[in-house]
């Protein structure tokens, strides 16, 4: 059985307002339904996670379908926050993509490391945005299952909930 669900929000922790506007419009590019809220550093991040301060209002600050995580921000950066993410029982099964300048092997090392579910290499050019954009839309929107809060649904990138299949049940043949 399907039920209609609000379609869960990307949550992108970026500092450089640039880089949030050319992400926003990458989305619409691929038409995404999904809402992009965007916080400035990891504090933010955290905050909005355990919906704190400003974020304390659960309709507004619903649970993200994913993260996009820039690595170098002011205050607390992304290599911090991640660490904090990964080791909270509540937040560990958020997927958290960095999405940074750095293609230092130190950095990937250490992302897949703290448990980041992808490293991704900003794109310089807006097409490039584009390209990636749509392959996250592919992958943690269309394809992906995603656990939700209470673990007995699963919630799919695209707001589409249903109750897992039993052992009985063969997924080829729905």
């Amino acid at each position: 059985m399907t039920e209609k669900r609000k379609i869960a929000p990307i949550l992108m922790a970026e500092d450089d307002l640039d880089d949030r506007l050319l992400a926003r419009r990458a989305l619409n590019e691929n038409y995404v339904a999904n809402p992009l809220i965007t916080v400035n550093n990891g504090e933010e991040l955290l905050e909005y996670l355990h919906q704190k301060g400003k974020f304390s209002d659960p309709a507004t600050s619903p649970k993200p379908c994913f993260i996009l995580l820039d690595l170098n921000m002011p205050k607390m950066d992304g290599r911090e926050a991640l660490k904090i993410i990964k080791e909270d029982e509540n937040l560990k099964t958020i997927p958290v993509v960095v999405m940074t300048t750095s293609k230092a092997e130190e950095d990937i090392f250490e992302s897949y490391n703290e448990g980041a579910n992808s490293f991704i290499t900003k794109p310089i050019t807006f097409i490039g945005l584009v390209k990636v954009v749509k392959a996250l839309k592919d992958y943690w929107l269309e394809i992906v299952e995603l656990p939700l809060e209470d673990g007995k649904k699963v919630l799919h990138g695209n707001g589409r909930v249903e109750a897992p299949l039993g052992a009985e049940e063969n997924r080829f043949y729905e």
